[in-house]
């Protein structure tokens, strides 16, 4: 941080990003240089009694020794330049440009002298002796410099940004028509991935999707490594806050308890751990094929096999089945995880296309209900429907006037209310089983849609209810929130990353990396080293020691480079005009919340004994408690906050729970 500017344009690396890169480089250029300058001693004497072509060994040899011994200087200087200051001191390492400048240049008599390499070893040109040690090193090097050289011009092609080319000041980004250049640049890479068939509204929700992603990035100047390194520091700054603020007891832990009898007194029946799992379950139903392959990678294809369908296209359906494929694969997936036969799946739309979102209904005669089961987050599309998070009027019947919603998710569910009234699903469903109750249930866009969707239909079906799991944060505004209370339970598990993001925590976030980038005091791959260490060892007591929060209350060990210093470097106070610049500028206008009564799942912390244990012996643990949704508005750096939103380790810690109620009894 800043961009790295080469060739008059800034690319998305940074000039402090070059030193593992390099040191690799250093490694295999220093072992071809002893390589072939064996070759060299050993041969260079037999190429004057070349019948044709002595000359060109000659010019490759000595051209190849010299070559690889520029640029293996050259990278030694690159990684030490790129070693020095901190991150934003770009002044430091203001050579490395020039050099890396120098670097690429140095590509075309690379190529030049791989030319002539491969001409010796794989042509006639060259009449020579041959001396297997020599053909051999040089039949590797000229294979390894090709690939070497290929993976510098994809690399290259990576950190290529079409941003860059505009060479905006910071003082235009305010200015609307280059805003609405960038915003157009953000659609034609949204365009670019689209390359399956357009869907309804795509045009509208790629250019919702580029206004948001373009007043997120603009300006910040970030690029993919800043925001690893940015993450790193903020776990270890977010730790050591929440540490000193419990021991000044400043910040309580919420309490938990593993006891579901005083967690569910007072609810509704249908609110318990038991109905939760069962839920959780058809969920997981609803990713059909793929989880099954996910989850029994050897043996999920014979799963798979024995509920499949042969040649379902000319058979008759029993049930109305959207866009499977002519073995029924999809179909498949849904009845070998829900464990239902055909007959109780009464619709399926596999079709998945922007704002669609694949869905089934089935009866459930286990708990007497016909069960909306929505599929989460699985594909491109998906991933633009969560990206279309600007919130938009939603006033169906029941909710207060003036209530907002996710603007992707509003129109998924509209789109799924369209196709169940099409077919008339809940009508022919409550034909056959009259007396059944309404359930809708989903994991991540999945719990998100159920919960607009079933807000829609409530009027029609007012006892229906929702089992929403991981539900996104960014879905309702906070009085709509707290109606759905009524009808919606959700659960959550630990550090799910999903269930605390929305556009406003996003943002949050952003300006959170850029003032801890700002104070950082290391070099990028210090940080970087430090976080591999971190992931397998966690954040040791002298890393929270060394971490700044303020003069008072956190300082440096005496001998030791602080983590984060109370000042950024002088040289770069337009970075503290950024940051303001960024913390002002707010692409939400509404704060969204999460839905329902929220339940959420945290992990008992193991004592001393449990501790000393293998990790295997060790048996897992978890107690609940009811929460709010504004515990869910702020992001944080945790080691387990993708993990804990994946489905199945939500259904195991659902799982965990009952079975620690069936041993409270003995316990106490």
């Amino acid at each position: 941080m800043p961009a790295l500017t080469l060739f008059g344009r800034k690319w998305l690396a940074a000039t402090d990003d070059l030193v593992y890169p390099g040191i690799f480089e250093i490694f295999i250029r220093i072992i071809w240089l002893v390589l072939i300058g064996i070759a060299c001693l050993k041969y260079y004497g037999e190429t004057w009694n070349c019948r044709s072509g002595g000359e060109l060994v000659r010019v490759f040899l000595i051209g190849e020794l010299i070559l690889l011994g520029i640029i293996t200087i050259l990278l030694i200087f690159i990684v030490s330049h790129s070693a020095r200051g901190s991150i934003v001191d770009t002044y430091a390492r203001r050579h490395v440009q020039a050099l890396l400048t120098l670097k690429v240049l140095l590509i075309a008599p690379e190529i030049f002298w791989n030319i002539l390499g491969t001409i010796w070893v794989w042509s006639d040109v060259v009449q020579c002796s041959k001396e297997h040690y020599t053909t051999s090193v040089v039949e590797a090097l000229v294979l390894s410099d090709w690939l070497l050289i290929g993976l510098t011009l994809l690399g290259l092609a990576l950190i290529f940004d079409p941003l860059g080319s505009l060479g905006l000041r910071d003082d235009e980004l305010e200015d609307s028509e280059e805003h609405g250049k960038i915003s157009k640049i953000w659609l034609r890479r949204c365009k670019f991935f689209w390359w399956m068939r357009r869907d309804e509204s795509a045009s509208e929700t790629f250019q919702h999707v580029a206004g948001l992603l373009s007043s997120l990035f603009r300006g910040t100047d970030l690029v993919p490594s800043d925001v690893m390194a940015g993450c790193i520091l903020l776990r270890v700054r977010q730790k050591r806050e929440t540490l000193e603020l419990r021991r000044l007891n400043i910040l309580d832990r919420p309490k938990y308890t593993n006891d579901s009898i005083s967690i569910f007194s007072g609810t509704p029946d249908w609110m318990s751990l038991e109905w939760a799992l069962h839920y959780i379950q058809l969920s997981i139903a609803s990713y059909s094929w793929l989880f099954v392959i996910y989850r029994h990678a050897c043996t999920g294809c014979f799963r798979l096999i024995r509920e499949m369908t042969c040649c379902s296209c000319f058979r008759k359906k029993k049930n109305v089945v959207l866009n499977d494929n002519c073995c029924m694969c999809s179909m498949a997936g849904v009845k070998a995880l829900s464990k239902l036969s055909e007959d109780d799946i009464l619709f399926a739309s596999f079709r998945n296309h922007l704002c669609e979102i694949p869905f089934c209904v089935l009866a459930d005669h286990k708990t007497s209900s016909i069960v909306i089961v929505i599929r989460g987050s699985l594909s491109l599309r998906d991933l633009i429907t969560d990206l279309a998070a600007a919130s938009d009027s939603f006033e169906p019947e029941g909710l207060p006037p003036g209530s907002m919603a996710h603007r992707g998710m509003i129109i998924g569910a509209r789109v799924l209310l369209k196709q169940l009234d099409q077919y008339q699903v809940l009508e022919k469903a409550f034909k056959t089983y009259p007396h059944y109750d309404l359930t809708l249930t989903g994991h991540s866009l999945g719990a998100g849609l159920a919960v607009l969707l079933g807000t829609l239909i409530r009027p029609r079906y007012p006892n229906l209810r929702v089992y929403s799991f991981a539900t996104p944060a960014g879905l309702l505004s906070r009085e709509a929130a707290r109606v759905t209370e009524e009808f919606v339970l959700t659960v959550g598990l630990g550090d799910d990353l999903v269930m605390r993001l929305s556009v406003d925590s996003t943002e949050n976030f952003r300006t959170s990396l850029l003032i801890t980038l700002q104070a950082c005091r290391l070099p990028k791959y210090r940080v970087v080293l430090n976080g591999f260490g971190y992931m397998l060892f966690g954040v040791p007591d002298r890393d929270l020691n060394r971490t700044w929060k303020n003069g008072n209350t956190m300082n440096s060990i005496p001998g030791q480079l602080p983590l984060l210093a109370e000042t950024p470097p002088t040289r770069h106070t337009e970075t503290t005009i950024l940051e303001r610049d960024v913390a002002r500028r707010r692409f939400s206008k509404v704060r969204l919340f999460t839905a329902g009564r929220i339940l959420h799942i945290a992990r008992c912390k193991p004592t001393t004994k449990e501790k000393k244990r293998k990790k295997k012996n060790r048996e897992k643990k978890f107690e609940m408690r009811w929460a709010n949704a504004e515990d869910f508005m702020e992001l944080s750096v945790m080691p387990r906050m993708l993990l804990d939103h994946l489905p199945e380790n939500l259904e195991e810690a659902l799982e965990i729970l009952i079975k620690q109620q069936e041993e409270l009894p003995v316990m106490l």
